[in-house]
């Protein structure tokens, strides 16, 4: 199963790191990444792998939603397919 991870906040130094981090400590493979840096904030999509993950999605979008909070990050997780519904015109 795939699933989309979206990062918002003002830029420093690991954002990146720490999220990928993280995917690395749950198992989750990182498939593409796209970041920005935008007048000073930091955006990110990235695409994941869920197949051989060692937490069920609901359990790390929690922790991933907390893990931000801690950062002063908006940090989401959501299935691919409602990453594709939410964002077709």
């Amino acid at each position: 199963m795939k699933a989309i991870i979206t990062v918002i906040g003002k830029d420093k130094v690991g954002i990146l790191a720490a999220i990928a981090n993280e995917c690395m400590k749950a198992n989750i493979n990182i498939l593409d990444v796209s970041q920005t840096i935008v007048d000073g904030f930091f955006t990110m999509t990235m695409s994941t792998d869920f197949d051989n993950a060692n937490k069920a999605i609901a359990d790390f979008a929690e922790y991933m939603e907390n893990f931000g909070k801690e950062r002063n990050l908006v940090i989401r997780v959501m299935h691919q397919d409602i990453f594709d519904s939410m964002h077709k015109v």
